[in-house]
């Protein structure tokens, strides 16, 4: 299921991406930099009291050259819309401004938990300017200071308090979970409508999140599948169709539900940056994917068109070299029949199972063909391979020293077990531990 997620809403410099870095602790600054992959520090993971749950930061995105209060009220409405718990931060210095005013009307009208944070109160002797915050009607008023984490933890026990309860899966274990997932405008809609079709089997609609999002379950050649609710199926405003960024957002709780991934490039136009930020998530995510090139009847074509656009998509996305890369128009139907077929195989490599004894059987011959890397005169020594979790498959490495597993070498290994075991369209997750733990 997907995590809960806190959006923080307020005007500009009260301090909104120092309260988002605090919450979200060291998480972004240790996340290894994969090359071909754009970060955007809108969005990250974070945890408190064992709660998961992603945040966003809305100060992040991009509104236009609108008015103050506009500005704040698009934000406020894409954190009504995405978020379970809002966190409205006001700055304690300036006291209460008409933007807070409003926006504190615009939540509270929403019925989403909101939880105020007054920021900037760095001591004690300044929690006497927090009085007047009571009067937005709000609630409970917390005091922090974003610059020494002063009243943080206070602040995320009441956000957690107000996380929906923990949901068990809705679907069968060998129902696939998939979701079509991309920029605005590249076809979303189009591929979900062409998938269902019309002689589609409907089983059920079943609410997929807190946002009256509705799956869309179907039967096709004994398969179950579940089409997992996409921003294409959800309702649109002209500030998300003016908002960029937002399409990641869009796609976070689709991804974190799917146990497959169609990340959709428009053709006609070519890849763009937010491609490969939306596709990062999913890649991050551990989910398999496959590259859905949509349009194609609109795109004029030799006979090297396509291999240059496959090699051009594997240039932009060289972190997601598993992932196969189909060419279809929604809109025609060309190459539709082929769609389901790759979403099943994927499914099924991302569950894989490889039994131990084979495993270890590929791992030698690979250091065999290619020894393994030596550091200061210290050589790095597989000792035993074992898989511990699928979905995706992930292999644990006991080994004399983790750090002696590079990065190219980790690469060179995981290509070897592509190679095996035909992990198509699926990542695998490779763990050094040593020997003794």
């Amino acid at each position: 299921m997907s995590k809960p997620v806190v959006a923080i809403v307020g005007r500009p410099n009260v301090g909104k991406s120092t309260i988002f870095n605090r919450i979200v602790g060291e998480r972004l600054a240790i996340v290894e930099d994969v090359p071909g992959v754009t970060r955007d520090r809108i969005y990250s993971k974070a945890e408190w009291l064992n709660r998961e749950f992603n945040v966003i930061d809305t100060g992040g995105i991009e509104i236009g050259e609108e008015p103050l209060f506009v500005q704040m009220k698009h934000q406020a409405e894409i954190a009504i819309d995405e978020a379970d718990v809002i966190i409205f931060l006001a700055d304690g210095r300036d006291g209460v401004t008409g933007a807070d005013e409003e926006v504190a009307s615009l939540l509270l009208r929403s019925k989403k938990p909101v939880i105020l944070g007054v920021n900037k109160i760095d001591n004690p002797e300044m929690e006497k300017y927090i009085y007047e915050f009571y009067a937005l009607g709000i609630g409970e008023v917390y005091p922090i200071s974003g610059s020494h984490g002063i009243g943080v933890g206070d602040l995320l026990d009441s956000v957690i308090h107000h996380f929906p309860a923990e949901a068990e899966d809705e679907y069968e274990e060998d129902t696939i979970r998939m979701s079509v997932i991309g920029r605005p405008n590249v076809g979303k809609s189009s591929i979900v409508n062409a998938v269902l079709g019309e002689e589609r089997v409907i089983v059920s609609d079943i609410p997929g999140t807190t946002r009256d999002a509705v799956d869309t379950v179907f039967e096709r050649d004994c398969q179950e599948y579940a089409m997992i609710d996409t921003a294409g199926m959800r309702k649109r405003g002209k500030v998300y169709e003016n908002t960029e960024k937002y399409s990641v957002m869009r796609a976070l709780r689709a991804i974190e539900r799917s146990d497959v991934v169609l990340m959709v490039i428009n053709g006609e136009e070519g890849i763009r940056e937010q491609d490969k930020k939306i596709a990062g998530y999913a890649e991050e995510a551990g989910r398999a994917l496959v590259m859905v090139v949509n349009k194609w009847d609109a795109v004029e074509k030799d006979d090297k068109t396509m291999a240059r656009f496959t090699e051009e998509v594997r240039d932009h996305f060289q972190f997601l070299t598993y992932a196969p890369v189909l060419f279809i128009s929604a809109k025609t139907k060309q190459r539709m029949q082929h769609l389901l077929p790759i979403v099943k195989q994927a499914a099924d490599n991302h569950k894989l199972r490889v039994p131990t004894n084979v495993l270890n059987d590929v791992i030698l011959d690979a250091v065999i063909m290619n020894p393994t890397p030596t550091e200061s005169n210290r050589r790095l020594r597989i000792n035993y391979a074992t898989q511990v979790a699928v979905g995706p498959p992930t292999i644990v490495l006991f080994v004399n020293d983790p750090e002696l597993l590079h990065f190219s070498y980790r690469r060179y290994l995981e290509n070897k077990l592509r190679e095996a075991f035909h992990f198509e369209a699926t990542p695998i997750k490779i763990i050094a531990r040593r020997k003794s733990d």
